[in-house]
């Protein structure tokens, strides 16, 4: 189970590091960052082939999306100098605390 949790960990850091270099493409007109993107998306893609096996489609969906859209917030933040308002930091905390719950209970059936 741990080794599905680390795929799952790697995919979701492909696809951040993949949608990190959006901006850097410049619309797909950049060859090096366009190539590492497809590379980071197959990438993502691929280990998530290996998680969607032994843990429920949702958890995995749920796991990936919202901890990929609070690592890129913060990323976006610092990188690219985007704005976070106190309600976004609160959502985003609001994410994290929901994917958690999602994976502590996921294995129980109410």
């Amino acid at each position: 189970m741990i080794k599905t949790y680390v795929f799952l960990i790697g995919a979701i850091f492909f696809e951040v590091a993949g949608t990190m270099l959006l901006p850097v493409t410049k619309n797909f007109t950049k060859l090096f960052p366009t190539v590492a993107l497809a590379i980071f998306y197959l990438s993502a893609f691929y280990l998530l082939t290996f998680v969607v096996n032994k843990l429920p489609l949702s958890i995995v969906y749920a796991t990936w999306s919202g901890l990929g859209i609070f690592t890129i917030a913060i990323l976006g933040y610092i990188f690219y100098k985007q704005a976070l308002s106190w309600q976004a930091i609160l959502g985003m905390f609001l994410i994290v605390a929901g994917v958690t719950l999602v994976n502590i209970y996921s294995g129980r059936i109410v």
